[in-house]
Parts: structure tokens; sequence; C-alpha cells
């Protein structure tokens, strides 16, 4: 994908007003359970059926070929491109036979709630469509617009897929407040673009900009 002009965001916006809040889906909207469950539950499950092994030996053969490919590329959050590599068949059986693992954070209702009858809102993520669609299912109307990088974009959530939004929801990158759980694909990217960048570190490292959950963010929002 070529590179995205700084140009057609450049707008006036002289007192930092923010009009759309950013959201990242797994750890910050969303516990990882699911997503670890199908990854490294159901999907070995199905390859070790399928090949006629313990399942043990299909959880590490897996996380092998996992490593291989790295979270450095997009192939890496692809899950159809591990059906495909993996020669399994029916990904949504497979993500369906997960969802008793979703859960939301505790606060994760009341902030979207409070903070949708202000800005708009939208998610950034690296996730697939095919799992955002569950992760996503019972606070999908909260948002306007649903970003998949690797999905939409076939990229990781580089500055350029941050550029990208903004170009789709025409505003100006610091328009925007974005807030996920990645130091490097939700903070440091994003704010090398000009983006209100928050970091989430539920852990409590108290890094640069870090909340350590969600209902700190409507007070650091620029005003």
């Amino acid at each position: 994908m070529s590179q995205i002009s700084y140009s057609f965001v450049e707008k006036e916006n002289p007192h930092g007003h923010i009009r759309v809040v950013s959201f990242d889906a797994e750890g910050t909207l969303v516990t990882p359970d699911f997503t670890l469950a199908v990854w490294h539950e159901a999907i070995p499950a199905f390859y070790a059926q399928r090949n006629g092994i313990e399942i043990d030996r299909a959880k590490e053969i897996v996380a092998m070929e996992y490593d291989k490919i790295g979270d450095q590329k997009v192939e890496w959050y692809d899950i159809n491109y591990w059906f495909r590599y993996l020669h399994l068949d029916d990904s949504e059986s497979v993500i369906k036979s997960c969802q008793d693992k979703l859960y939301y954070y505790p606060e994760v209702i009341e902030v979207l709630s409070s903070l949708s009858s202000q800005y708009k809102l939208i998610v950034a993520s690296g996730t697939p469509v095919e799992l955002l669609h569950y992760l996503l299912q019972d606070v999908e109307h909260y948002f306007t617009h649903i970003f998949s990088a690797s999905s939409h974009y076939k990229q990781l959530k580089t500055p350029d897929f941050y550029l990208q939004v903004c170009r789709e929801m025409d505003v100006a990158p610091e328009e925007i407040a974005h807030v996920g759980d990645s130091w490097q694909f939700d903070f440091l990217n994003s704010k090398q673009v000009g983006v209100n960048a928050f970091y989430l570190d539920r852990i409590g490292h108290d890094r640069e900009g870090s909340l350590t959950d969600l209902t700190q963010l409507k007070s650091r929002l620029p005003r």
C-alpha cells in the first residue's frame, strides 16, 4: 500500500477539539480469553482431530507455526490464512465454539455509553473481521465505524493505518483520540502521526500516557 500524504488531514483545529474516540478491541474492550481460546485451544483441537494426533502435540506444532510468522507480519492475525496453511475447514464453527469465553472488561459498557453521547466512537483494531464480529457483538451499536487493519487494509496497525482511518472519518489526526493496550501498535504508531494516543496498561507499569482502565479516559481527553 502506498504511503498517504499528511495533507488530506491538515485541517485547522486550534483548540485541539476531539471529534472521534477510537478503541482497540482485544485487551481494551474485550478480555483476551476468547481469542486465546480460538488460537491456542480450538484450532489445535481441530488440527489434532484432522491429523490423528494427541492434543498436546498439536498445540506444540501449531504454536511453532505461529512463531515462524510472528506478530510483526499481517498473516499472523489472519485466521483464514491459518486455516488454509494448516489445511483445516470451517473457521466459523471453530470461532463459535469459543463464544462462552467472551468477556468485556467491567467498565466498558458504562464508558461507551457515556462517551457516545459526546463523540463519534470507532474501533481501530488489528483483529480480523471474522473475530471482531463476535468480539463486538454486544457493543457494536456504540460504534459508527469498525476498522480492521488486517482485513480492510492488509497491513498491521502502522502509522499509515491510522492515516487511512483519519481519511475515512474525514478528520485530522489531532481530532482523534485512540486507546489500546499495545505500546507499539496502539500508542507509538498512532502518536507518530499526531493522534491523541493513550496506552491502556491494566497491569500498571505507569508508562507515558498510560491508563489503568477506561474510566480514566474521559478526564484525559483534551478539552
